[in-house]
């Protein structure tokens, strides 16, 4: 089995919390203050479950995060927890699923901060493409603030084949889109099974993606900017979808 290193302080905290990884060991500096509250929490997570406590000096643990901020302490973890697609479909406690789909997206930041908007709105799982797309990295880990470790993602070889079969499992899909023709994304109806697909970073949709969704949404934009951050629009439309499904 290989392993990953997750760093950071709340991605490290995250990752014991929900053990969906194995934990091999937790590595911490040796000037950390264990007396910081999510430090202590750490330490008494990484105990009950028996875990092997690492000390290093502050370059070495630098080295082994590769320069990443660690924050003074990291964990060496089993690999990503991917699901199948049809997993994802079944949405919890019998409710419509919520999907997330990502039209190869390659920013770490941008992925993290969609897994972290996809755990706070509670959606059903995310799916991302195998080829020319971010994975879920230990950067992505730490962009999400650790919420990838709850959020159940699909990577999938197509992901046109993928919303193919999701649209057989009668679950709609709505592409945000800026142009001129699309609904805007408060007049759609975001309720019962649903996809919602963004974008990649200045690409948006590609023409095959756009072409496959049931429909395609705007955000309107008065700035003089022409669009959003991919994060920031895929947050936007899905407190929408939340708030619609809540009435």
């Amino acid at each position: 089995m290989s392993y990953d290193i997750i760093c950071g302080r709340q991605p490290v905290f995250e990752a014991l919390r929900a053990g969906r990884r194995e934990v091999r060991r937790v590595l911490m500096a040796r000037n950390v203050r264990t007396e910081a509250s999510i430090i202590a929490q750490i330490l008494k997570q990484a105990e009950r479950k028996g875990l092997k406590l690492e000390s290093f000096a502050l370059a070495d643990l630098d080295r082994i995060c590769h320069g990443g901020n660690h924050q003074g302490i990291a964990a060496e973890v089993s690999e990503y927890p991917y699901v199948e697609l049809d997993v994802l479909i079944e949405g919890p406690g019998g409710r419509a699923p919520l999907l997330l789909l990502v039209d190869h997206v390659q920013d770490p930041q941008n992925l993290g901060s969609m897994l972290r908007t996809a755990d706070a709105v509670g959606v059903t799982g995310v799916v991302i493409p195998r080829e020319r797309a971010a994975e879920v990295t230990a950067a992505v880990v730490r962009a999400s603030s650790g919420a990838a470790e709850y959020v159940r993602v699909a990577q999938v070889t197509n992901l046109h084949q993928a919303m193919l079969r999701l649209k057989d499992q009668d679950v709609r899909l709505a592409g945000l889109e800026g142009t001129p023709e699309a609904t805007l994304y408060t007049a759609a109806d975001l309720k019962g099974p649903l996809g919602l697909v963004v974008g990649s970073e200045g690409q948006g949709l590609s023409k095959l993606i756009a072409d496959t969704c049931d429909a395609l949404l705007r955000i309107p934009m008065e700035g003089r900017v022409g669009s959003l951050n991919a994060g920031v629009a895929a947050a936007v439309a899905l407190y929408e979808a939340r708030r619609q499904r809540a009435v």
